[in-house]
């Protein structure tokens, strides 16, 4: 039987920034361009109703992949293909059109992405309109209401503005929005990070719910390492602009390889006190503009070897998980 084709599939994904000055301070500082590699060669498959988290540290690219492969952000170099289709190479407009409805975001700051002017009807109904999904104002408010309910919230809340609302149930409403156009795959860049503890366990288990009962396939982009482990099918490790580990959620926190990756766990506060030797992270996340030579976690790694201050190592997979590390084999 021939394997099922994976929903997402992103191919050596890279993105750089131009963050010189004007051409004209240049030539006057005899300065050169500087080019921030913000992501680097970034490969990675998501099956239909999985969820694959991206974890790191702030700055780590983490964002920036979610923004292209959503279709915000163009990338320099790679490819982004959503069931079969390049989103950056695509001309035809109808077959665009119907991979944009298929794919929502769901932002961090759950009141920044929501207009203040408009009440919250309008807001939900806004990618019905976009995409011609209902037929007059009675169906629209119909469906406006079906997702209130879906998420938790009351249909008259429709009539309220977005102030009105505390911020997990500003969330539920970015959560509704980004349902009404019936997506496929949904990209949250971390979703619940702006959130009180309790009330991100409420919306946690509210997407694990729709995603049994409405098939959705997530890329969850977080830092919280508790939060990935409640969500997450498989677990993409980052670290400065490159995607160091990759492995099935449940055997990375059983046994983590890469040496970065030990450590983001070790950093997670131990409740079952265990008494396990634990080591803290260590050290900043360098500066992406001037990164380390060869393998840029080298400078915090305690495994570091010769070879990796000099070559950048080369992403290899076995079993079902990609590691990128001189120091350890797979």
């Amino acid at each position: 039987m021939k394997p099922e084709r994976p929903l997402v599939d992103v191919q050596g994904l890279s993105r750089v920034f131009d963050a010189s000055k004007p051409w004209l301070n240049r030539m006057l500082e005899g300065e050169q361009r500087m080019l921030l590699k913000a992501v680097q060669d970034v490969s990675l498959q998501i099956g239909r109703r999985e969820t694959f988290a991206l974890v790191g540290e702030s700055g780590s690219g983490k964002s920036t992949v979610a923004k292209m492969v959503v279709g915000l952000l163009q990338p320099t170099a790679g490819r982004v293909t959503i069931d079969g289709v390049d989103m950056w190479k695509t001309t035809a407009s109808d077959e665009m059109t119907a991979l944009r409805r298929r794919i929502q975001m769901i932002f961090q700051d759950p009141y920044a992405s929501l207009n203040p002017r408009w009440r919250v009807g309008a807001i939900i109904a806004d990618p019905l309109n976009a995409f011609g999904l209902t037929k007059g104002r009675d169906e629209t408010e119909a469906k406006v209401a079906e997702l209130l309910r879906l998420v938790g919230l009351d249909p008259a809340d429709m009539h309220k503005y977005p102030h009105e609302f505390s911020g997990g149930q500003r969330q539920r409403i970015c959560i509704a929005r980004a349902l009404s156009s019936n997506p496929e795959f949904l990209v949250c860049d971390e979703p619940t990070s702006a959130l009180d503890v309790s009330v991100q366990a409420q919306i946690l288990n509210l997407m694990r719910d729709l995603q049994d009962q409405l098939g959705l396939t997530y890329l969850f982009i977080s830092h919280n390492l508790a939060v990935v482990r409640h969500m997450a099918t498989r677990i993409g490790v980052m670290y400065l602009g490159r995607l160091v580990e990759s492995q099935p959620s449940a055997e990375l926190f059983k046994a983590p390889r890469h040496p970065y990756t030990r450590m983001l766990l070790d950093a997670v506060p131990d409740l079952k006190m265990s008494g396990r030797q634990r080591r803290m992270i260590e050290g900043e996340i360098p500066n992406p503009i001037s990164p380390p030579a060869g393998c840029a976690f080298h400078p915090r790694c305690p495994l570091a070897l010769d070879r990796c201050r000099v070559d950048v190592p080369t992403p290899f997979a076995s079993g079902g998980r990609t590691l990128a590390c001189h120091a350890v084999e797979v």
